[in-house]
């Protein structure tokens, strides 16, 4: 009996694969073809130390809180949870796909007891193992496994975006944060150099040496200068806000860790730098966008597959006997075979409209893989030229700054010797101010343009790790946590 039933599925299976053979569609993916550059335009960035430097960039910072901030945020950030959780997730969902290529077995258990017109007709107990399985003759289910797999490693890749991302967001949330302390320091600074004029100003105006207007422009002068403190202290305080955010924590949470002012970190001059073609294989997003690719390629050979026959093998074993004591019983074994053919005759063209679904879908997918490879360059010779356009800008208003120092301070001593007016100390003072506060804009954005390069090759995340999350962060002194 049993050859029988073999004999005519393979009958069917015969018929159906002929039928399927005339029908099939191709599914293989569009080549993807770049002309990617064998070098960065900026001449300084030749010198190329890889890219193994750039898992933990922000060490290059030289600055132990910035460290700190950053192995915490990789370990307690919202987001970075929530992706971690999104892997899990697609690590899941592949686990069903794979499930599918494997046989299902089952078992079951009845009792029933019968009756008629009020006498019993008896009782009746089964149990048995029920099998089945689906034999993947054209590749749907290993088809959804390699789509599944694929979302699997565009979820890690999805992971390590969201990581790149969060480590510039907490170096230029640190960066800000100094930035607005310098600013306050050098507020102060000047409040103080104001004062003391202030002063001077009113012993020459006591003494008839200077008039009523020029102590009113120094009052006024004073007064706007002490006007920027308060602001610049909001801006600090709301840094350390948003530091702690990014870490996981309450918003005031950081604020006595963070309460001591520090320098603007600054990066050295060498660049840990990487060709295009590996920037490229760096960065998460350009992973992530590759294996959408793979995966729709995938979905495409699944629904193809989806139009063809289906082939399934069951069979049930079990024992049957009118008394629960007699299922032991060698005479009460039950065994059943079957195999199944199925295949779509007409269903009004809805099997192949999804193919050609799947093949647009394929093309979509394609074509942000080239949009994440284009902006990827682009932001990288965006950073480089910005980072040097800074570098540039600091270097001559550092410049300006000393000589406005200068001629501030000049300016005072021969006011005080009644050398020069009043309006003159004034210009300096302004101009001294307003150079120191270019000085520090200057150094935050030099510090962003490095922050904002490492991003942009792909720098704070390992991409050849099997992990969802990064290798144990470097705590304070570069060491790694255990």
């Amino acid at each position: 009996m049993a050859e029988q039933v073999l004999r005519v599925f393979a009958a069917m299976a015969s018929l159906a694969l002929a039928l399927h053979g005339c029908a099939s569609v191709s599914t293989q993916p569009a080549p993807l073809a770049f002309d990617i550059p064998a070098g960065w335009s900026v001449p300084e960035s030749s010198a190329m130390t890889g890219t193994s430097s750039l898992t933990q960039w922000w060490l290059r910072f030289d600055d132990p809180l910035l460290a700190s901030l950053e192995a915490e945020a990789m370990q307690a950030n919202t987001s970075v949870q929530s992706a971690e959780a999104a892997l899990r997730e697609a690590r899941a969902q592949r686990d069903v796909s794979a499930g599918a290529l494997l046989p299902s077995v089952g078992s079951s258990a009845t009792a029933q007891r019968s009756t008629a017109g009020g006498k019993s007709l008896g009782s009746s107990f089964r149990i048995g193992l029920d099998a089945s399985w689906e034999l993947d003759i054209f590749g749907a289910n290993r088809d959804a496994l390699d789509a599944s797999e694929a979302v699997v490693q565009a979820s890690k890749a999805s992971l390590g975006d969201v990581q790149v991302s969060i480590a510039a967001e907490v170096a230029l949330s640190y960066l800000a944060l100094r930035g607005a302390q310098a600013h306050l320091a050098i507020a102060e600074d000047n409040l103080a150099t104001q004062l003391e004029t202030l002063q001077i100003t009113g012993w020459r105006v006591q003494a008839g040496l200077a008039t009523s207007l020029d102590y009113e422009q120094a009052r006024a002068s004073t007064e706007q200068t002490r006007a920027l403190l308060p602001a610049l202290r909001t801006n600090a305080e709301q840094a350390r806000h948003g530091l702690a955010v990014l870490t996981g924590k309450p918003p005031a949470s950081l604020s006595t860790m963070l309460a001591a002012a520090g320098p603007i970190p600054r990066a050295p001059a060498g660049l840990a730098m990487s060709f295009p073609a590996e920037t490229l294989r760096q960065r998460p997003d350009v992973r992530a966008a590759e294996y959408q690719v793979t995966a729709a390629s995938a979905r495409v050979a699944q629904a193809d597959a989806a139009r063809a026959p289906s082939f399934r093998i069951g069979g049930t074993l079990g024992l049957a006997s009118l008394t629960l004591g007699a299922l032991t019983s060698g005479s009460s074994v039950l065994s059943a075979l079957l195999a199944n053919v199925t295949m779509p005759v007409f269903e009004g063209g809805a099997l192949l409209a999804q193919v050609r679904a799947q093949q647009a879908a394929l093309e979509q997918a394609q074509l942000a893989y080239q949009a994440a490879v284009l902006t990827a360059l682009k932001e990288v010779e965006d950073a480089l030229v910005a980072l040097q356009g800074d570098r540039e800008r600091l270097a001559h208003l550092q410049l300006a700054a000393e000589a406005a120092g200068n001629a501030s301070l000049l300016a005072r001593q021969r006011y005080s010797g009644g050398l020069v007016d009043f309006q003159t100390v004034l210009d300096t003072q302004r101009t001294q101010l307003t150079t120191q506060e270019s000085v520090a804009n200057a150094t935050i954005d030099l510090g962003a343009d490095h922050v904002r390069l490492y991003k942009a090759l792909g720098g704070g995340w390992r991409p050849d790790v099997d992990d969802a999350t990064l290798a144990p962060a470097a705590d304070a002194s570069g060491k790694a946590r255990t």
